[in-house]
């Protein structure tokens, strides 16, 4: 009896849920939090650019885990512990606008990353979350998070057809048995489709680098059907070597790449080339 009052006590400090924003971190997220604005210190004078690439490298060896962000009911989820590729980028997007915005709290931290992930900042169901790349990059966009400069930076038309996710819905655990919730998602992959895209051509990287900063978001186009993007990373000059830093599944943690932006982009099965956005 005793042991079982020490093992609830522990995971109700180690393991905190608050229902009514729907939000879902732990004690140690806080801590991570607390070590990271020691890192950073005062960042006033440092660009926003600056700002994201210091933050990635903060995250150095952080371990590599997918699928953190698949909880039911759909509510944010705090991880700085765990990332993967879009966790990383989300995370580390929400942390500096919190650090530019001053006094940063966790509490802001948690608002700055739900309105990063979820269309305008709300959470009613999964539909809420911005799945797709692109449409992440059109509504970050349009609240003024990012700017999309793929176009200015060499990019050529490119057309997206998204359907995965409607037209797989069984399985994925959220839609299954949800046709109301799958045509949510699908009448989004339509909108999303609809809009014009561009891409910069994994050829073309090198000769466009003039274009690029520390700090850009890189998003790795695809080949492959009903998608639009299969990897993002923080854009990344080690000397003059443009590469990239991610969170890589290949390597299970989050690295600087050893390869070229360009090089990895070539190399890549059913990459199809970049786009890229700016934080601001």
């Amino acid at each position: 009896m005793k042991r079982l009052a020490i093992l609830l006590f522990f995971v109700f400090f180690t393991h905190i849920v608050n229902a009514q924003n729907q939000t879902q971190q732990t004690y140690k997220d806080k801590e991570i939090f607390e070590r990271y604005i020691q890192h950073i210190g005062d960042a006033t004078e440092i660009s926003m650019g600056d700002l994201v690439t210091k933050s990635a490298l903060f995250f150095l060896e952080t371990p590599y885990v997918g699928h953190t962000l698949e909880k039911e009911p759909e509510q944010l989820i705090i991880n700085l512990r765990e990332l993967d590729c879009t966790t990383l980028v989300e995370t580390v997007l929400a942390l500096s606008k919190t650090v530019k915005e001053g006094d940063p709290t966790f509490e802001k931290f948690g608002k700055n990353l739900q309105i990063i992930r979820y269309r305008n900042g709300v959470i009613n169901d999964y539909s809420d979350r911005l799945h797709y790349t692109t449409d992440w990059l059109y509504e970050n966009e349009k609240r003024g998070l990012v700017r999309n400069i793929t176009q200015e930076s060499g990019g050529i038309e490119h057309k997206v057809n998204l359907y995965v996710m409607s037209t797989n819905h069984e399985k994925y655990k959220q839609l299954k048995g949800k046709p109301e919730l799958t045509a949510k998602i699908k009448k989004i992959e339509q909108e999303a489709t609809g809009r014009k895209n561009f891409r910069i051509p994994a050829s073309e990287i090198e000769k466009n680098r003039a274009s690029f900063q520390n700090g850009d978001m890189v998003c790795f186009v695809t080949k492959m059907g009903g998608i639009d993007i299969s990897h993002v990373a923080f854009i990344y000059f080690q000397g003059n070597k443009l590469t990239f830093i991610h969170a890589s599944s290949a390597e299970m943690k989050v690295v600087i790449e050893k390869e070229t932006l360009m090089n990895y982009s070539l190399k890549s099965k059913n990459g199809n080339g970049i786009m890229v956005a700016r934080p601001l």
